[in-house]
């Protein structure tokens, strides 16, 4: 794996030998960090965390991941930035690639990271955009490798919004690693058929996507997210009268397979997309889910800042 001064703006940046690579090198940083080991493979090494959104995961995932090795990680918040305000972006994005070494960015537009990648000239990672957010599903792989040993033949039912960023994401994952994925929404959430298309040029991977919640028979994985994503939160009636029948609760679970996990991103609308009965079920696995960002996010910034473990 040669990741070294690369960015991650979407899963697709990644060979999927390579993202196999990547969720090993996230495997080892775990039980690092679990062991007790203590590293400080980021000194002198700095990162600007800019945050047009807020977040409590990927913000903490990030910080302490990278300050923990020893390197400065900087939080700008909205209202501490110009992003193509009263500076352009692309000037901006100039300025920090002479000032820090790598960047994260947590936002709307897909176009914005990029831009950041194309101008600022050292690595970039996508914290989270309104189409894509690569670095949550890294964490997603590496817990169901975790539970199952491996991702060959798992099979991961979404239920919910199949349109939005942490989906779209999901389906490009499944594709590289081998996992079976379906996407179970109403015909107006469903993803758009040109990124299905493309998931399915090349892949082994079984992609399906349906409006029946039937099509979670058997599934390895059940996992769902918020009904109303991030700056959608005016819309959250319109999805509650979509949705109401594509909740995870018990009886949707039961459709699963025996050994089956739920998972969720999160934070979690219980009561909307989920029940209190399943999230806090023992085959919840959104702890553990948790907890990987960060250790994928530090894998990330090793292979991208350090090029080894």
């Amino acid at each position: 794996m040669n990741l070294l001064g690369r960015s991650l703006l979407t899963l697709h940046d990644l060979s999927p030998g390579e993202l196999g690579e990547l969720l090993d090198l996230s495997a080892l940083v775990r039980r690092q960090r679990r062991a007790g080991e203590r590293h400080q493979r980021f000194t002198g090494l700095t990162l600007a965390m800019l945050y047009e959104k807020p977040s409590t995961r990927t913000r903490s995932a990030f910080a302490t991941a990278f300050g923990e090795e020893g390197g400065c990680p900087v939080v700008l918040n909205r209202d501490e930035l110009q992003l193509g305000a009263k500076e352009s972006l692309e000037d901006t994005a100039r300025v920090f690639g002479r000032m820090y070494d790598a960047i994260q960015y947590r936002g709307y537009a897909q176009e914005t990271v990029e831009t950041l990648a194309r101008y600022a000239g050292i690595p970039v990672y996508n914290g989270l955009t309104d189409s894509r957010h690569p670095t949550q599903v890294l964490a997603d792989l590496l817990t169901i490798r975790e539970h199952y040993g491996s991702l060959d033949g798992v099979s991961l039912a979404y239920v919910g919004d199949a349109r939005n960023n942490v989906a779209t994401s999901l389906m490009v994952g499944c594709s590289m690693t081998g996992v079976d994925c379906t996407l179970v929404a109403p015909r107006d959430l469903q993803p758009d058929p040109k990124l299905v298309a493309v998931c399915r040029n090349g892949s082994g991977a079984p992609l399906t996507v349906s409006d029946d919640v039937g099509a979670v028979d058997g599934a390895d994985v059940v996992y769902t997210d918020v009904w109303a994503s991030m700056g959608e939160e005016d819309r959250e009636a319109e999805r509650l009268q979509l949705l109401a029948g594509y909740q995870v609760n018990d009886a949707l679970m039961r459709r699963a397979a025996d050994t089956a996990i739920f998972m969720h991103d999160l934070p979690a609308v219980k009561g909307n997309e989920v029940t209190d009965a399943v999230f806090e079920a023992p085959y919840s696995a959104v702890w553990e889910q948790a907890e990987n960002r960060k250790h994928t996010a530090k894998a990330l910034m090793l292979a991208t800042l350090v090029g080894e473990a």
